[in-house]
């Protein structure tokens, strides 16, 4: 995740020196190894929380208006609970494994957590030109597939930055903490400059999908093998998959002409057949919403093409960054924005065409 350098260094060294407050609170030694930084919207998140967790929203005040949240997992705050509660060992391991939860748990997790949002204030108050307070709310237990997720629960629904701490105790890994940090307030916190335009010819429309492709390398796509991408020349077909008729067939046109061969088809077909019947080389996938659904294509067209580095162009009317990030992670090779632009495309086929 490019971008909020300055941010992560200060929820680093807040986390570093909280770990240190906490072993001497905990009696036992607790620390944080590193930090991953990624970026989610709500729905995204809970996708990717899938054991209970307990969440500890936490007020930004003053000039930093905005709402963090502590997102811990549950079996991890009741341990810490009970270790901070001097509750024998036996009976923290029988409440973890049933997800017991009593008052008494809450209130010494909450002095857990608020000894955390104490460091944060004495690091970040020093380092920010203006007043920075934060204060903690009170926490809440989600359990995903069972508690009903609303507008406020178990976050808001935005877009965020996601501070994934690794964090042992004791020298045991625990399963989750996580900071969540609003995209509005990360950019409050620590300003990002402008991405600069590009500088060749191209039109204004798609200036959106260059800028956040460029936010996001190629690597972030899981891709490790030195093994270069396949062109689509010596007679290999382009697949255009495309739920919008009309643009199939514009594509498709200007394709033909360009001297590609081009197999058009709407996302819901059984495309397998395609990638048996001919050697399919390259892949262009038009999408509506670009979301979690539609992107997730982009993994079983790889799949079932039974080439991993088969080079697939996602095309969506609307990006976000969540939504190239979720495009890569899937297998995308790059995007594009809807309408389609004709040199666009053909000269994204042609790199891949000359990285062959």
């Amino acid at each position: 995740m490019a971008g909020y350098d300055k941010l992560r260094k200060m929820i680093q060294s807040a986390l570093k020196q909280s770990a240190e407050e906490s072993s001497m609170l905990l009696n036992q030694e607790l620390t944080v190894n590193d930090t991953e930084v990624l970026e989610f919207d709500k729905q995204a998140y809970l996708a990717d929380l899938e054991d209970s967790a307990f969440v500890v929203p936490v007020d930004s005040r003053e000039d930093y208006p905005g709402r963090i949240h502590l997102v811990f997992s549950l079996r991890d705050a009741i341990l810490m609970s009970g270790i901070l509660l001097g509750i024998p060992s036996g009976r923290i391991s029988e409440k973890r494994k049933l997800l017991i939860l009593e008052a008494d748990d809450i209130d010494a997790f909450s002095e857990i957590a608020n000894q955390i949002i104490g460091t944060f204030n004495s690091v970040f108050q020093p380092l920010l030109p203006d007043k920075f307070h934060l204060k903690q709310l009170p926490p809440v237990k989600f359990v995903p597939q069972v508690d009903e997720v609303t507008d406020d629960v178990p976050v808001p629904d935005e877009e965020y930055l996601v501070y994934k701490a690794q964090i042992k105790l004791g020298g045991d890994d625990l399963n989750r903490f996580d900071i969540l940090v609003p995209l509005t307030l990360a950019a409050c916190i620590d300003p990002q400059e402008a991405i600069p335009e590009a500088t060749y010819e191209e039109p204004a429309i798609h200036d959106q999908a260059e800028s956040l492709r460029r936010l996001f390398p190629a690597d972030l796509a899981g891709e490790t093998s030195s093994k270069p991408t396949r062109g689509v020349a010596g007679g290999g077909y382009v697949l255009v998959l495309e739920d919008d008729h009309d643009a199939g067939e514009e594509v498709k046109g200007f394709l033909l002409a360009s001297g590609f061969m081009v197999i058009v088809s709407h996302l819901g077909a059984d495309i397998k057949d395609f990638f048996a019947e001919e050697e399919i080389h390259a892949v262009v996938l038009g999408v509506k919403k670009a979301d979690e659904w539609e992107l997730s294509l982009c993994s079983k067209i790889k799949e079932m093409s039974g080439n991993p580095q088969l080079p697939i162009i996602v095309c969506a009317s609307q990006w976000t960054r969540t939504g190239v990030f979720k495009a890569l992670k899937n297998g995308a090779k790059d995007i594009i924005m809807k309408p389609y632009e004709q040199s666009e495309l053909l000269g994204k086929l042609g790199k891949f065409h000359a990285a062959a």
